[in-house]
């Protein structure tokens, strides 16, 4: 007996295929102290740090400025004096990592996308996405990734 291919065996098989790959790439492995290391949307291996990590001292974010921090992939912003905000440094329009703050923005340097500082919405395109807020505690003079 001979069985012809449709296209429903086809799609099947593949939605089962990507379904064990999904599976087997979220399998455990973690290393007990509560960090895990995981490839970022940039490519690189990184490693999350437990939360609560301090990230900088309030002093070191100027008001109606930022600060990026490359290994986490975040930038933190003071838009107003002892406001702290904190969104993803990926880029919503092709995933570069973001590279400066000023004059009000966090700036992309691939395609010139700008996002405010204080709501991480796009001010300036390709981008038409605003970049994903992250969470972060304010405690005494420390900012720390939650």
């Amino acid at each position: 007996m001979t069985y012809d291919t449709t296209r429903r065996t086809v799609l099947l098989a593949t939605g089962a295929t990507g379904a064990v790959a999904l599976v087997a790439a979220c399998g455990g492995g973690g290393d007990g102290n509560g960090s895990t290391s995981t490839v970022s949307p940039t490519g690189k291996e990184t490693t999350d740090a437990p939360a609560g990590q301090e990230l900088a001292s309030t002093d070191e974010i100027p008001v109606g400025g930022g600060k990026i921090f490359k290994n986490e992939e975040v930038v933190v912003t003071q838009p107003e004096q002892g406001q702290f905000k904190a969104f993803s440094a990926i880029c919503t329009h092709q995933r570069c990592l973001v590279t400066t703050v000023s004059d009000g923005t966090i700036n992309c340097p691939c395609h010139g996308s700008k996002f405010r500082i204080a709501d991480g919405a796009v001010a300036h395109g390709p981008a038409t996405r605003a970049l994903p807020a992250e969470q972060i505690t304010v405690e005494g003079n420390s900012v720390r990734l939650t």
